[in-house]
C-alpha cells in the first residue's frame, strides 16, 4: 500500500495518510469487514512513523470509514464513498457540485494554488507585525477608497504595467469578485446586453444572470476574443460592455496578442463600449504584456486585478481601476453594501509588498509553475490529448481527451481519484463541452498522471 505522501508539503503528515487512505480505498472499492494491513506494515512500506499511522487510523474510525476490533487492527467499516457525505466535500469554481468528492481527491480543475503551494513564514510575520504596530487595521473599518498605504503599493505595481493613473482612481476590495459584483451592479441594468468570452469564468455569468444582464458570447481563441465575431456582435446587438481576460485566461490560459488588444480598444471606442479588463493572474506574468488599461486613453477600460490567487483565498484583497467618476459610484455602493474592505487585511498585504516579500513569492510561484507546465504539457501530449493554445504561463491548461466516449473519461477521472471541473461550468449557456481545465500546479501528482495515461487512445479500458 504506497501512499505517496509529500514531506515538503504544508498539509500535515497525518492527514495526508488520511486523504491517501480514503482514496486507496475508493479506488479499490474495498467491501465492508476487509482488513488494513497492519499499522506497522503501513509505516514501513512507506517510511513512516507507526505513530503517524495509527493516528490517521484513528481519525478514519471517527467518521465511520474504518472500525477498530480488539486484537484485529483496523478493519474498513463502509465504502469511502459512501462515507463522502459525512465529509466536507471540495469546492471549487467550476466544480460538478453533483459528483460530489471526499476531501482525499485531487482538484485538477480548481481554480487555484494548492494548499500544499501556500508559503506561511512572510505571511505569519506580517500578521504578527500589523498585530503589534497597527491598532487601527486591527479593530477600524478601512476607508471608502481603500488603505492608503496599499493603493501607493498597487499604483506603483501598475506602473510597471505601463497603465498610468493617479492614486485617487484605485479603489481596493475584498478580493476580484467584490469589485466585478461592485461593477455590474452599479454600472449595469437588468435587460442591459454585454459580451462574455466563451469559454469564460463561470461565476461570472452566475453574477450576471443574478443581475438580469443578458450575455452574447464571443470566441476565445488562443490570441484573446475573434475579432471578427465581435466587431459583428457589436454591429448586430450594441451591447454596452464586454469582460475580458488579458493574461492567462480562464478557463483557457491564452493571453491577448498586441494586435488583438488594440483592436479590442478600438472597437470599443467606435461602438462607445465599457470594457471590463479582468487580470486577476497578472502577478504571474513576468516580462512585457499588454494590458488594455495601458491602451485606453478615455475612461472606457476598468482594470480589476487581485492578491487571493497569489497570496492567500483567505486574506481577500483585490482592487479597481477606473475613471474619477466611475470610482466615486463604485465606493459609494462598496461602503453601502459592506461598509468597506478589512483593513486587517489591507494592512497585511501592504507590509508584504512593502517589504518585498510577496515580490519574491511570486517570482517562486511563477518558476514552480513554469516546471511543473512544461511537465504537465509532455504527460499530455503522450496520452494524445488535444491542448487549446499551448499556454506559456499562469494556472491553467485547457484540453481534452481524444477518447470518443467522454463519460468513460469522467469515470477514469472518479476511479484514479480525480476530481474534474463542470462539463458545463464555463460556457455562458450552460452548453456541455468535453474540453477541461487543468491546473498545472495539480497535474505533476501521481494520480493525474495515472488519470492521463488510462486515457490515451491505444490503451485498454480497466474499470
Amino acid at each position: 500500500m504506497e501512499l505517496r505522501i509529500d514531506r515538503q508539503a504544508l498539509v500535515p503528515v497525518v492527514q495526508q495518510i488520511v486523504d491517501a487512505l480514503a482514496c486507496w480505498l475508493r479506488r479499490g472499492e474495498v467491501p465492508p469487514g476487509t482488513r488494513l494491513p497492519s499499522v506497522r506494515q503501513i509505516a514501513r512500506i512507506n517510511l513512516l512513523s507507526q505513530a503517524s499511522v495509527a493516528e490517521a487510523c484513528e481519525r478514519l474510525v471517527a467518521q465511520g470509514v474504518l472500525a477498530s476490533r480488539q486484537g484485529a487492527g483496523f478493519i474498513v467499516a463502509m465504502p469511502a464513498l459512501a462515507a463522502q457525505g459525512q465529509q466536507d466535500c471540495p469546492w471549487f469554481e467550476g466544480v460538478e457540485v453533483k459528483q460530489g468528492g471526499t476531501s482525499g481527491e485531487l482538484k485538477l480543475g480548481c481554480g487555484g494554488l494548492p494548499e500544499s503551494w501556500r508559503e506561511t513564514d512572510d505571511l505569519s510575520y506580517a500578521i504578527r507585525q500589523v498585530s503589534r504596530t497597527d491598532m487601527t487595521g486591527l479593530f477600524n473599518y478601512s476607508t471608502p477608497l481603500g488603505l492608503p498605504a496599499l493603493r501607493q503599493q498597487i499604483h506603483k505595481r501598475l506602473k510597471h504595467l505601463d497603465i498610468v493613473v493617479d492614486e485617487s482612481r484605485i479603489l481596493t476590495t475584498a478580493g476580484a469578485s467584490q469589485g466585478l459584483d461592485l461593477i455590474v451592479r452599479t454600472l449595469f441594468k437588468p435587460g442591459d446586453c454585454v459580451v462574455v468570452e466563451n469559454p469564460g469564468y463561470s461565476l461570472l455569468f452566475d453574477l450576471l444572470r443574478l443581475h438580469g444582464v443578458n450575455m452574447f458570447e464571443v470566441p476565445r481563441t488562443p490570441r484573446g476574443p475573434d475579432i471578427e465575431a465581435l466587431e459583428a456582435l457589436l454591429v448586430k446587438y450594441r451591447p454596452c460592455g464586454i469582460f475580458i481576460n488579458s493574461f492567462y485566461h480562464n478557463p483557457t490560459g491564452s493571453s491577448l496578442a498586441p494586435a488583438v488588444a488594440q483592436r479590442v480598444v478600438q472597437l470599443a471606442k467606435t461602438y462607445g463600449l465599457l470594457v471590463i479588463e479582468d487580470d486577476v493572474y497578472s502577478d504571474f506574468h513576468s516580462g512585457p504584456g499588454t494590458r488594455l488599461a495601458a491602451l485606453g486613453t478615455d475612461d472606457n477600460v476598468i482594470y480589476v486585478g487581485s492578491y487571493s490567487k497569489t497570496l492567500s483565498s483567505s486574506l481577500r484583497v483585490g482592487f479597481v481601476v477606473a475613471g474619477a467618476e466611475v470610482i466615486s459610484r463604485l465606493a459609494e455602493v462598496k461602503m453601502i453594501s459592506s461598509m468597506g474592505a478589512s483593513r486587517f487585511c489591507e494592512s497585511v498585504l501592504a507590509s508584504l509588498l512593502a517589504s518585498g516579500a510577496y515580490r519574491k513569492l511570486v517570482q517562486r510561484q511563477r518558476q514552480r509553475l513554469s516546471n511543473d507546465r512544461e511537465a504537465a504539457l509532455q504527460v499530455l501530449e503522450d496520452a494524445e490529448w488535444e491542448v487549446f493554445g499551448k499556454p506559456v504561463g499562469g494556472l491553467f491548461i485547457w484540453a481534452r481527451s481524444r477518447m470518443s466516449d467522454y463519460a468513460l473519461v469522467r469515470k477514469q477521472a472518479q476511479r484514479f481519484g480525480v476530481l474534474l471541473s463542470s462539463a458545463t461550468a464555463f460556457s455562458p449557456t450552460a452548453e456541455a463541452s468535453d474540453w477541461q481545465r487543468i491546473n498545472v500546479a495539480y497535474a505533476c501528482d501521481p494520480r493525474a498522471r495515472a488519470f492521463f495515461q488510462a486515457t490515451a487512445p491505444d490503451r485498454p479500458q480497466a474499470f
